[in-house]
Parts: C-alpha cells; sequence; structure tokens
C-alpha cells in the first residue's frame, strides 16, 4: 500500500490508542505502561522500511490479544475473538 505520511501516522496513532485501550482494560497495564507497550508494538517506520506498515494488516485487538493470551486466544477465550463496542468506539 502506498500512503502518504499524514495517513501512516493517523494509522499508526490509531492502532497504538486501540493498542494500549486493550492492555489496560484487558491486560491490567497501567495507563503509562499501555502507552509504553503500545509504542513497542508499533514502533514508527520510516518511509523508505521494507514492508512499512505490515502490522496494520491485523488490528490492534488481535496484537493484544495475542500479547495478553497468546497464540490461541481465539480457541481458548472465543469470546475475545470479536473487540467489543467500546473498543470499536475508539475509530
Amino acid at each position: 500500500m502506498t500512503w502518504s505520511e499524514t495517513e501512516y501516522l493517523d494509522c499508526l496513532r490509531s492502532e497504538r490508542r486501540g493498542y494500549a485501550w486493550v492492555m489496560r482494560h484487558h491486560g491490567g497495564l497501567s495507563p503509562e505502561e499501555a502507552a509504553k507497550a503500545a509504542l513497542e508494538r508499533y514502533p514508527y517506520e520510516p518511509a523508505d522500511a521494507p514492508f512499512r506498515g505490515l502490522i496494520f494488516h491485523d488490528e490492534a485487538w488481535h496484537w493484544a490479544m495475542l500479547a495478553i493470551h497468546g497464540d490461541r486466544y481465539a480457541v481458548e477465550h472465543p469470546e475475545l475473538v470479536h473487540p467489543p463496542s467500546d473498543y470499536e468506539a475508539l475509530e
């Protein structure tokens, strides 16, 4: 995907916000810890980085659930496959 720097930064901010929300509400992290985790999961990638933004192919909900519950979260916690409306409202 080719996007402008503004589009990339908007997407990056949105995914960081979603990831931090999940880490606070489901992962038990403080707001500061959740923000740090989001920055680590979603580092800024320069425009010339190969595969820039590839992490965006799945939403922050999925990546946070993997971090909290592991690779089998969808099997072991089927109620967590789809994000709740509170998470969806972040958009």
